[in-house]
């Protein structure tokens, strides 16, 4: 700490010098807010102290302070969410309609996983169904990462073509699934 001890005259000297322009600079950004603007200012100082030694190699202590002070400041709005309360009357029951086309959608998965190549089908079984990660089918199944990703994104292809052709899956203006043909399950042996 006798780093630090050394540079105090060189922030004390910089902070007897500014703090009142800063303060004032200050409480004019923050609307007013002498509280506020009074925290800020501390945070200026408390920076400034971390600095230790190299706050006295700096050859413009006031230009340092008050890049400073902006810097606090933008950290401060940055950080503070706004938060509006949403009035009761806003609340709307959950509506019984049936559910949405891509939920419906999941009923047709594993009928076309059954219709895909075995690899793909695998693939998306292990890494999308089941959570196993891509670098860890990819040592399971003897592969570089790179290669299990590009059969990944392969597989998710011909799984969404195979879907569009199958099921006739269609899309809305957005991208999202708007329809689709249910298919009838597969006859048991």
């Amino acid at each position: 700490m006798p780093e630090r001890e050394a540079s105090r005259p060189c922030v004390l000297e910089a902070w007897d010098a500014h703090e009142a322009e800063l303060a004032g600079w200050l409480r004019g950004r923050t609307g007013g807010d002498a509280a506020l603007a009074d925290d800020l200012l501390q945070e200026v100082f408390l920076r400034a102290l971390r600095q230790g030694a190299r706050f006295c190699e700096v050859e413009r202590a006031r230009a340092w302070l008050f890049t400073t002070a902006r810097n606090a400041l933008v950290d401060h709005w940055r950080t503070r969410k706004a938060q509006v309360p949403v009035p009761e009357s806003l609340a709307q029951p959950e509506p019984d309609e049936p559910p949405q086309p891509v939920v419906q959608l999941t009923a047709c998965l594993p009928r076309a996983l059954g219709e895909l190549d075995p690899l793909d089908a695998d693939i998306l079984r292990c890494c999308d169904l089941e959570g196993m990660t891509q670098g860890a089918y990819a040592e399971a199944h003897g592969l570089s990462v790179p290669g299990a990703k590009s059969r990944l994104q392969r597989a998710r292809r011909r799984l969404a073509d195979h879907l569009r052709a199958a099921c006739q899956v269609r899309f809305d203006e957005a991208g999202n699934v708007c329809c689709f043909v249910p298919r009838p399950p597969p006859d048991d042996p």
